[in-house]
């Protein structure tokens, strides 16, 4: 009798350390998530914080050009997202007079919106205007009070029944920028020597005109430039279409010759965490197979979606149709501008782009998003890159080589 009950002590014991190792090993998994390692980093400057403003646009695009200006030698340079701001609002809220309100008025905006002031204003340093926020008492950009104020007086004159506008309501409307931002500067120093914008732009040695929009739609031919149907892109700036798969091309060429690229994304799916990861996710996925399917089994879409982004898993295949499918559907808008900088891989062997966002430390990653090739196919709205970083063979189609 005693041997009996000390084998079935032990049998109980034995189940015991088998369903302990079995529950430590799920854990291990489960806290596992995604292990990203670096296949490829083109440099960055450091992480900024647009905060309560909506300048993603802004902050995105100098980012982009910040790292073009490491990549020619020219140094880490801090560009000044508020001139930008200052100057492109201004040109914003003639444009919306002019058109009676035809032309929204937003914090939003285009890359090209910094293209064309680069090129036309010039630009400045960041210690040539104050720095975000201190002219009202805050530490960061805060623009809900100034974008209140600015649209209200937009909105005023634009859907007025006046018969015609004086000749100062630009120098009024500037006042209320240089309120909250400070006056864009006609002159300073930086490093010892005078510029105007203009000057300082043409130090840095960018040329606008090395740069394009590429993009992805069949509403549109392919080859051709189009101008991308969304609100912010209020100056009509033109983009190049391509199909999914060059366009997709052209990234990788990008980031695997030194290059990096601004992106503009919709980031309002489910599948772009706030910790630091962006895929796209197909909960419906029949290829499952052993001990990971039987764990699938059971669970609610919701679960099985939480289960999807939190840790590599199988992710839809993206088409041509259904790009074109949620643009026309709003589904994928002009959500957000980011800079995509290299190429990562998971513990599977996926690849991965390395996003630089705009929230400052934000997320597992301090700032840096992982964003999976199906994310980036489905969710790109445009790129802008530097023709060089354009495959040859792409620019030759689209009569630019």
């Amino acid at each position: 009798m005693k041997k009996h009950l000390l084998l079935f002590a032990l049998a109980i014991c034995s189940v015991g350390a088998f369903a302990q190792d079995k529950n430590e090993n799920k854990e291990e998994k489960k806290d596992e998530g995604f292990v990203f390692t670096t296949v490829k980093a083109n440099p960055i400057t450091s992480i900024k914080n647009q905060n309560q403003s909506g300048t993603c646009w802004c902050f995105s695009s100098l980012a982009f050009f910040e790292s073009e200006l490491l990549r020619m030698g020219k140094g880490e340079q801090d560009l000044c997202e508020m001139f930008v701001v200052h100057k492109t609002m201004e040109d914003r809220a003639k444009q919306a007079v002019r058109t009676h309100g035809d032309v929204s008025y937003s914090q939003g905006g285009s890359f090209y919106d910094v293209i064309y002031c680069m090129d036309k204003y010039g630009i400045v340093p960041q210690e040539a205007m104050p720095q975000p926020g201190t002219l009202y008492g805050d530490t960061l950009p805060n623009h809900n009070e100034v974008d209140l104020v600015a649209s209200a007086f937009v909105k005023a004159l634009a859907k007025s029944n006046m018969k015609k506008l004086s000749p100062v309501w630009t120098k009024a409307f500037s006042s209320i920028y240089d309120a909250y931002l400070g006056e864009c500067p006609e002159k300073f120093t930086y490093q010892g020597k005078e510029y105007t914008p203009k000057s300082y732009m043409e130090s840095l040695g960018l040329k606008m005109d090395d740069y394009i929009s590429l993009t992805s739609f069949t509403h549109h031919p392919f080859y051709k430039p189009f101008v991308i149907e969304v609100p912010d892109n209020w100056r009509w700036s033109l983009s190049y279409n391509l199909p999914i798969d060059e366009l997709m091309e052209v990234f990788d060429n990008a980031i695997n010759n030194g290059y990096t690229i601004a992106w503009g994304s919709d980031v309002s799916e489910g599948g772009f965490t706030r910790d630091g990861v962006a895929v796209m996710p197909n909960i419906k996925a029949e290829d499952l197979t052993g001990s990971d399917a039987a764990r699938w089994l059971g669970l609610t879409p919701s679960q099985r979606y939480s289960e999807a982004i939190n840790k590599p898993a199988p992710e839809m295949k993206i088409t041509q149709e259904m790009r074109q499918e949620a643009y026309d559907n709003w589904e994928t808008t002009d959500d957000h501008g980011m800079q995509i900088y290299g190429i990562a891989k998971d513990q599977t062997g996926k690849e991965y782009y390395m996003v630089k966002n705009s929230w400052g430390n934000a997320g597992k990653y301090k700032g840096v998003w992982y964003a999976s090739k199906a994310f980036v196919a489905y969710k790109t709205m445009n790129i802008v890159v530097h023709k060089d970083a354009v495959p040859k063979a792409i620019l030759k189609k689209l009569g630019l080589k």
